[in-house]
């Protein structure tokens, strides 16, 4: 006898719909799976029979084979344990055949029954909704996938309470999302007023949160480049609904989701050591999934030590940079990850790290091993960063303020009235990512402004891209200080960070 299920496969961070079908006929005791499956769903085999078995019911002793469609795409992890065993029980009669229609199914089974959780149930979730089926999971999903409106959602623990349900001995009531979309801004981040001195520093935060602005450190050891960079999404305004469904689809397809948080409500910040590869940085793999520029969608991706990541690493980062999402192709598949992030950078000005810094001992590097040192970073990915900044040590009289530093509240409270001013004249996007024309319908130059930022680049010889974001980075300033027109002054502080020893070595 022949059955089918419904189930579904993560691609990227969507899901796509795969058949699982089962046939059950006479012969040798064979159990075969076929469809391009990974070690991991081969192996249900063992955890299918078990689990069918520890519920009392009979696993078939004749030739089972378990299809996969489409055969043509990849199905990788335990997911399809569920559907698999549901689908042997339908085709030995112990289940209504017409099932797999109405119920879109996914879970790894334990070897005593048990249902657990698996990713994607948030993406499983939107697919159902498109097919207009109800969606079966685990039970600690249920709260993750009963987030999209407009599908039932239902748990089951075990084995056994699936089979009830679908055949109607003990149905079970759809779960209904009991999550709160809001959450107290920068709860959980650290405060900047926990960081002494660096004035211009905190200054170049809070413009490139308004605007969207990418942002490099370059400073001593101890400056305090990772505490800025760490109290940076206390800046930024709370994640919209739309944004918080974005983000955590993105973490539901990674797996990294919490049973007890299904939703993510703060803006994600996330920083990968320099070892990381080009695809645990841009995402990869067979079946591609989101790798630390995804998870970093909507929130801050921070790089220390920039010089010390692989070259051919940093330099995925342009499309990201540029778009705002990566381009994933394999043989099988082709993707488009989300990944719209604040990048923010740090590094040292030279080997030693005390290069240009008068508070600290001297240099010992040489002019070429600090010219070789800071090479290691492209001219096309320092083209794409809108701020860099040049950070000294502080100086020990500050660490006794006479008055209590700006809180990150007090900041955010100029970031939101910034990107405000921004929304009132029409503005969909962020400064940064404001096109040419975009540029001269919401950032138009007088004739004075206009001369100020063509001598400006040809000062710093900036090209094009850098021209451009330069002007840029003053429509936000100007929108810092309640201005429509952009003036000299606002171009000359954008153009502030552009000239430093980066440059210039």
């Amino acid at each position: 006898m022949l059955a089918s299920v419904s189930s579904c496969a993560i691609v990227g961070v969507d899901a796509q719909k795969v058949s699982v079908e089962v046939d059950i006929s006479y012969g040798m005791p064979v159990y075969a799976t076929i469809g391009l499956p990974d070690a991991a769903v081969r192996e249900s085999r063992d955890r299918v029979k078990s689990a069918i078995q520890n519920c009392e019911y009979d696993f078939p002793m004749d030739r089972v084979v378990v299809s996969l469609a489409p055969a043509d795409l990849k199905k990788e992890g335990a997911l399809y344990d569920l559907p698999i065993a549901l689908g042997i029980l339908a085709a030995s009669g112990k289940l209504p055949l017409d099932f797999g229609k109405r119920s879109l199914v996914l879970g790894e089974l334990a070897l005593g029954a048990e249902v657990r959780p698996t990713r994607g149930a948030l993406a499983a979730a939107v697919l159902a909704r498109q097919e207009g089926m109800d969606l079966l999971l685990p039970k600690a999903c249920v709260e993750e996938a009963a987030i999209v409106s407009g599908v039932r959602v239902f748990g089951v623990a075990n084995l056994k309470e699936a089979v009830d349900h679908l055949s109607g001995e003990s149905a079970l009531t759809p779960t209904t999302c009991s999550t709160k979309y809001d959450s107290p801004v920068g709860q959980r981040q650290p405060d900047l007023a926990q960081v002494l001195g660096q004035e211009s520093a905190k200054r170049a935060l809070v413009i490139a949160a308004a605007g969207g602005h990418n942002l490099l450190m370059l400073g001593a050891p101890g400056s305090g480049k990772t505490m800025l960079a760490r109290r940076l999404p206390g800046l930024l305004p709370r994640l919209t609904e739309e944004q918080i469904l974005e983000t955590t689809k993105v973490y539901s397809a990674a797996g990294m989701l919490k049973p007890e948080i299904p939703l993510v409500l703060d803006r994600p910040f996330r920083a990968p050591h320099h070892s990381i590869s080009d695809v645990g940085l841009v995402g990869g793999g067979s079946l591609p999934r989101p790798g630390e520029v995804s998870l970093a969608h909507n929130g801050v991706l921070f790089l220390d030590e920039l010089t010390e990541f692989r070259r051919s690493t940093l330099e995925v980062l342009r499309q990201p940079l540029e778009q705002g999402f990566v381009h994933i192709t394999r043989a099988r598949c082709s993707v488009i990850l989300p990944a719209r992030f604040l990048l923010i950078a740090a590094l040292n000005p030279c080997p030693c790290g005390f290069f240009g810094d008068g508070g600290h001992r001297g240099c010992r590097c040489s002019a070429r091993e600090v010219s070789r040192y800071l090479g290691r970073i492209s001219g096309p990915l320092l083209d794409r960063i809108d701020l860099i900044l040049r950070l000294h040590s502080v100086d020990l009289g500050s660490l006794e303020p006479a008055a209590p530093a700006a809180s990150s509240a007090e900041l955010r409270g100029l970031v939101v009235s910034g990107r405000k001013r921004r929304m009132a004249r029409g503005q969909a996007g962020s400064n940064g990512g404001l096109g040419q024309r975009q540029l001269h319908e919401y950032a138009p130059l007088s004739k004075e402004a206009a001369r100020c930022l063509r001598q400006g680049s040809s000062r710093f010889g900036l090209s094009a891209r850098g021209y451009h974001r330069v002007w840029r980075v003053a429509r936000t300033i100007a929108d810092l200080e309640e201005g429509y027109e952009i003036e000299p002054k606002h171009l000359l502080e954008a153009m502030s960070y552009r000239a430093n020893e980066l440059y210039t070595l």
